[in-house]
């Protein structure tokens, strides 16, 4: 919304920006913004939305509750974490840092090549920095995306009802279970 009002161009609700959030920086703009990629401005904005993000990107953001609780227990506990996003890379390791410090052992985001999830790349490239076994791998997230890219990375799936997505469409994906509470996680580690 703060580009598009920088470009006289009308802004949207959150419930419509949530709709248009999960499958990257590119495709959220091109949601976003009128015309989409054929805006004749849109690489422009797209610029401007890469640079404003990294710098603003805890803006209204927290951790859900009973997450910081949760990670301590998989610390405790021996259990690796890491945080597959596609966002880009640098806001991901900044809020990684910021919010959870000494309780991941891998942020991966959007760069170095990697293509955006759905697509295996940063789910391999965490596994890679764990040193993780794909096959003692939990793979959890709050939407569709999330569920596309457990599957695509060959990793079993728990979804969770806490994020951005309806209880309605994560029950129409491939999954291992939906829980309600970070806490019902404990139950696979």
């Amino acid at each position: 919304n703060h580009v598009l009002r920088g470009n006289g161009e009308s802004v949207h609700t959150i419930d419509e920006i949530r709709s248009y959030v999960g499958n990257g920086m590119k495709k959220l703009m091109e949601r976003a913004v009128p015309g989409g990629a054929g805006h004749p401005d849109f690489d422009r904005m797209f610029a401007e939305y890469r640079e404003y993000y990294p710098s603003h990107s805890r803006i209204k953001t927290k951790p859900y509750d009973g997450i910081i609780p949760l990670m301590e227990e998989c610390k405790a506990r021996g259990v690796k974490v890491g945080i597959v996003s596609n966002k880009q890379q640098p806001a991901v390791t900044e809020l990684a840092e910021y919010y959870f410090p000494g309780l991941t052992q891998a942020a991966i985001g959007d760069g170095e090549g990697r293509m955006v999830k759905p697509a295996p790349d940063a789910c391999m490239e965490a596994m890679r920095q764990l040193g993780a076994d794909p096959a003692k791998t939990l793979y959890v997230g709050d939407s569709d995306v999330d569920a596309l890219t457990a599957k695509d990375s060959g990793l079993d799936c728990v979804l969770v009802t806490w994020g951005f997505r309806e209880r309605e469409l994560l029950e129409q994906q491939e999954y291992m279970d939906i829980i309600d509470k970070p806490e019902e996680l404990l139950k696979y580690i």
